[in-house]
């Protein structure tokens, strides 16, 4: 059995907790009430039942702590400690669809020396598989007690990428569809799950090789991004910076193969 910290501990309460409601709801999707938050951009009630649970239950062991929620907005705590960020509901648009892929997902951020914050723990977690993927910053990426490696792919034309696919007030179509055409001549594959947060952690898994999207928010992608890494790969911006973050910009994928997707998603938004 691995050991993991008191917090991996609590996450995992949290998102268990918000599960059995979320495929409840899943199971009568037909039936929930949905409201329009923005252009293409629904809110059901399972996604607040689910950010409500689980900010009870993260609370309740760190009542000091700030939180960033997708639904609540931001939660001010004690600015010398590390706060949490929630998205109860990834897949959002899968889920009130009947599309069964969607995750929750919870992240710990903490201060660097220069400021910034990076994450230092995470957890994904996908409700109707039963699937716990998690990290702890030096310590490595696990799916339950499995330890997680990316990829060992190392040419591009032997891969399969992961990205996000503008819509409705998201992203920018034009400029998604010139790193399309730059990426998909050189890869076996190209996927749109619908839930960037398991796509990274899918990265993490080694069941893709690489992944892409701009115009994502922290809690889409800080749990996810801290699996790749702890799972040996690199996630950077599209100009191969470490302002994946503040500029909402991610390329994701083991060593080999990060390099490669990098220069061509750069190359193609110059």
């Amino acid at each position: 059995m691995v050991s993991h910290s008191g917090l991996i501990t609590v996450m995992t309460r949290a998102a268990r907790k918000a599960a059995p409601r979320l495929r409840r709801d899943f199971g009568e999707v037909e039936h929930l009430q949905v409201s329009r938050k923005g252009p293409g951009d629904f809110v059901s009630m399972a996604d607040k039942r689910a950010e409500e649970s689980i900010v009870e239950e993260l609370r309740t062991a760190r009542p000091d702590w700030g939180l960033l929620l997708e639904e609540g907005g931001e939660i001010a705590g004690n600015p010398d400690k590390p706060r949490w960020v929630v998205d109860p509901l990834d897949g959002t648009s899968n889920f009130l669809h009947g599309i069964p892929h969607f995750s929750i997902s919870i992240a710990v951020m903490e201060k660097r020396p220069d400021g910034r914050e990076e994450p230092s723990s995470a957890l994904v977690y996908q409700p109707l598989t039963d699937e716990t993927f998690w990290a702890e910053k030096g310590r490595g990426a696990w799916l339950h007690d499995r330890r997680l490696r990316v990829s060992s792919r190392r040419d591009l034309a032997d891969t399969v990428i992961g990205t996000g696919i503008p819509h409705l007030g998201r992203s920018d179509p034009a400029r998604w569809s010139s790193i399309y055409a730059a990426v998909a001549p050189e890869v076996a594959g190209i996927r749109r799950f619908g839930s960037a947060a398991l796509d990274l952690a899918w990265v993490a898994a080694g069941r893709m090789d690489g992944f892409w999207e701009d115009d994502l928010a922290l809690w889409d992608t800080a749990a996810g991004v801290l699996l790749v890494k702890e799972a040996g790969g690199f996630v950077t911006d599209y100009r191969g910076s470490d302002r994946a973050f503040e500029r909402g910009e991610y390329v994701a994928a083991a060593g080999s193969i990060h390099s490669k997707l990098q220069k061509l998603v750069a190359g193609a938004v110059r």
